[in-house]
């Protein structure tokens, strides 16, 4: 398949999104269905899935009966990511390339319009992920999918004169993140990810995963949402 960068849309998508409590069926057929809509317009999609709260409940079970070392918990996530991963590409049928890619840095022989990846290796984070994957691909756009709506200035769960950011940039918004990626961490993005992103020159998208506010943004209108480096 012949792409330009601007073709093809790297998407990290939260495993919030895929299974909030119990899998999510809705959201997934319309995200199929939306995603279906841009391939007929001739884009192409990496697709990488995130653990979300399964990861986080499964890493805090082994806390509960090891004293779990950082990778051990990564180790988790990851495979929580690749089971929401098979989850995905099963859901895409025909229009996904048939493996799950685990390493982004490996150029993806493939015609699918649809490609699925997972978490890699400890340290890892899907974010990180989706940003190799972009330089990989060549792609200039990462659109990384949640249930929050906005990136804050400071938590607005502490704090009430939180001010929601729509447009900010990679060296702003680095000041806003701890230093180091560790696993089950709630940001955000990963830190180590951003820096990356910096360095590549990536417009970085956080949406609200509600389907119209997905639209939104591919075509240009209002969304609910933060870019950064745009």
């Amino acid at each position: 398949m012949t792409t330009s960068s601007n073709d093809t849309i790297i998407i990290s998508l939260g495993g919030s999104l895929i299974v909030p409590d119990t899998v999510d069926a809705s959201f997934l057929k319309e995200f199929k269905t939306l995603i279906e809509s841009f391939v007929s317009e001739g884009k192409r999609f990496f697709i990488i899935t995130g653990g979300g709260a399964p990861a986080r409940t499964y890493q805090q079970g082994l806390s509960e009966v090891i004293d779990a070392t950082s990778e051990e918990k990564d180790w988790i996530g990851i495979h929580t990511t690749r089971l929401n991963a098979h989850l995905v590409r099963l859901a895409f049928g025909e229009l996904a390339h048939t493996d799950i890619i685990l390493d982004p840095t490996d150029t993806v022989a493939t015609d699918k319009p649809v490609v699925i990846g997972a978490g890699w290796k400890p340290g890892w984070s899907t974010d990180y992920d989706a940003v190799m994957f972009a330089e990989t691909a060549g792609a200039k756009k990462v659109l990384n999918l949640s249930n929050i709506e906005y990136v804050y200035d400071k938590d607005p769960k502490k704090y009430d004169d939180a001010q929601k950011i729509e447009s900010i940039s990679w060296s702003d918004f680095r000041k806003l993140l701890p230093e180091e990626w560790d696993p089950g961490l709630n940001s955000p993005f990963d830190p180590i990810a951003a820096k990356k992103a910096e360095e590549l020159g990536l417009e970085v998208g956080i949406l609200n995963g509600k389907i119209e506010n997905i639209r939104n943004y591919f075509e240009g209108k209002e969304f609910v949402g933060t870019v950064i480096g745009a």
